[in-house]
């Protein structure tokens, strides 16, 4: 059995994760960690998710209950997932890392954790949109230069981080097909009299509003006709399952740092 820890697991997310391992073959949850000034520390982290008691208590610090787990899944925020990457690091924990918003070098220092732990790291991790990535390089690399390229995606009003992760990764995918570099050729938003849209920019639009999980749509146009691949998270369970299932891959493999287009075997 696999032992999984949860951070952040008093959030929505967190508390989904520990419903979907509750849920899942093969794995246990081992430990639960939330903010050290949660008013919930103590609680079992089982009635705290609504799946029952599970004798798991919330803590809050992750090296107090650093014993208790083998995969730690973190979805929370750049700065606390890094700590929490040197602390598994020295501790021989893997690690699912789902947290979204990290700037160039905080990226650049999560995949350096990659030689000395196991890591699956992903903006994403539901199936669907891992299967949308691959439809996507197809579509861009048979399309071409002819296509313009628009990425529209949509969350909740609580999303801290603009564009998601997600678009981000979908504006990679299609810039690597298309031999671009996303840095140079992306578009964040337009107003005024900003002229007439060049042919190899891609276009990001993003709308925060009510209880949208999570919309994306990458729209290929050209005249005459538009091509749209488009996903629609309706729950936080595909995002959970997700990681549970990259947990239970990454388990016992060797150091690197790996996503999950790994764990679903869907790498070229």
């Amino acid at each position: 059995m696999i032992r999984v820890a949860v951070t952040g697991a008093a959030g929505r997310m967190g508390k989904t994760n520990i419903e979907a391992i509750q849920a899942a073959e093969g794995v246990s949850l081992g430990a639960a960690i939330v903010e050290p000034t949660s008013s919930l520390i103590g609680a079992d982290a089982g009635e705290v998710a609504g799946v029952g008691k599970l004798g798991v208590k919330l803590v809050g610090a992750l090296d107090e209950v650093i014993d208790d787990f083998d995969v730690l899944i973190d979805f929370t925020a750049p700065q606390a997932t890094l700590a929490n990457l040197a602390l598994c690091a020295v501790k021989g924990k893997a690690m699912v890392i789902g947290t979204t918003g990290l700037s160039e070098a905080e990226r650049a220092e999560l995949k350096s954790f990659g030689e000395v732990m196991p890591l699956v790291f992903a903006s994403n991790m539901s199936v669907g949109v891992n299967l949308c990535f691959k439809l996507l390089a197809e579509a861009a690399k048979a399309l071409g230069d002819d296509y313009d390229v628009e990425i529209i995606e949509a969350h909740h009003h609580h999303k801290v981080d603009s564009p998601s992760g997600t678009a981000l990764s979908m504006g990679e995918v299609v810039a690597d097909a298309l031999g671009r570099d996303l840095r140079q050729c992306a578009v964040y938003g337009r107003e005024g009299q900003v002229g007439a849209r060049t042919r190899d920019e891609i276009g990001f639009v993003t709308i925060r509003a009510g209880d949208v999980v999570g919309d994306h749509t990458v729209l290929f146009a050209t005249e005459g006709e538009r091509i749209e691949i488009t996903h629609k998270a309706s729950s936080r369970m595909t995002f959970a399952k997700g990681a549970v299932r990259a947990a239970g891959w990454l388990a016992g493999k060797a150091n690197g740092l790996y996503d999950m287009q790994d764990v679903l075997s869907l790498r070229d």
